[in-house]
């Protein structure tokens, strides 16, 4: 029998039934279900659940999982990172989303991604991690992300100061709204939008990508992914967010950071015939003629 975690954060009135074919899908499977338990509360206040489920809150209760669903979009699927963690439980991604490189399985499609998984007819997309270590812990025992590492000015004031070393060599420092280090996997979110390369996942690269530098002759870098980088925040009272993906604090200290690769892996499912070339193009919609 399949052990199986649903995760999902967005209930949408015009997905119900979606997210009702799924589940009563999976349990004619004779799988064995945990839902998240904010998932199985909104369900409930939704829809009249024909089965019982079991929950679960934290990582601790997926251990032993075959798989964790995820149901939404690229911000669903990061938000995972918080259950899987180091387990190595691998992640499919249905989305309900826009673009999707992550969830990249449409949610019409759920049926047949489903039996593909089921039959164990997928590969494993082995996603690097970036983390962040600082003299006091700013974010717990989750001090990883999968797409990016940012440090942001909060408002409208002036930019920040930024002095940045890569294996204790000065590359630079940035006047700037701020500065991202992305992984791979990251190239296709936030370091993109600021004019970051598109890099494939298997690289084995970091991006260093300024946000509004105010010198105009400063571009993104890319660097090895064992190398270290320090990055020197003088926000001069200025307030700034340093975000793990979705995660964030804000603060006005001065303060080093540290960043580097993970030791252990994000297991992202892939079924056959997907590829990240294939995503991308579809996704970005590259050789699509618009004149007619």
């Amino acid at each position: 029998m399949k052990k199986i975690a649903v995760f999902s954060r967005n209930l949408k009135e015009n997905q119900l039934q979606v997210y009702t074919s799924i589940l009563e899908k999976l349990d004619k499977l004779s799988c064995n279900l945990l839902l998240h338990s904010n998932l199985l509360l909104d369900l409930k206040n939704k829809i009249n659940l024909k089965s019982h489920f079991n929950i679960f809150s934290s990582y601790k209760e997926i251990e032993g999982c075959n798989f964790l669903l995820s149901i939404g979009g690229d911000g669903t699927l990061l938000d995972t990172i918080q259950f899987v963690r180091d387990s190595g439980i691998p992640v499919l991604g249905l989305n309900t989303g826009r673009l999707g490189f992550l969830a990249s399985t449409n949610i019409q499609d759920f049926e047949f991604a489903i039996n593909e998984v089921l039959r164990n007819n997928y590969v494993i997309d082995k996603r690097t991690l970036i983390k962040v270590d600082t003299q006091k812990p700013l974010f717990g025992d989750i001090n990883y992300a999968l797409n990016e590492i940012s440090v942001v000015k909060s408002d409208a004031s002036s930019m920040i100061k930024l002095d940045v070393y890569v294996n204790d060599l000065y590359l630079n420092t940035y006047w700037a709204d701020g500065i991202i280090a992305a992984t791979p996997t990251g190239s296709t979110a936030y370091s993109l939008s600021c004019g970051g390369p598109i890099i494939a996942p298997e690289s084995n690269n970091f991006i260093i990508t300024p946000i509004a530098s105010h010198n105009l002759t400063v571009r993104p870098v890319v660097i090895t992914d064992t190398s270290i980088i320090k990055i020197c925040i003088d926000a001069d009272n200025t307030p700034f967010h340093i975000n793990l993906d979705s995660r964030k604090i804000k603060t006005s200290k001065k303060i080093e950071i540290f960043i580097s690769k993970e030791e252990f892996t994000f297991n992202l499912i892939k079924l056959r015939g997907d590829n990240f070339f294939n995503t991308i193009r579809n996704k970005l919609m590259w050789g699509i003629d618009k004149r007619n």
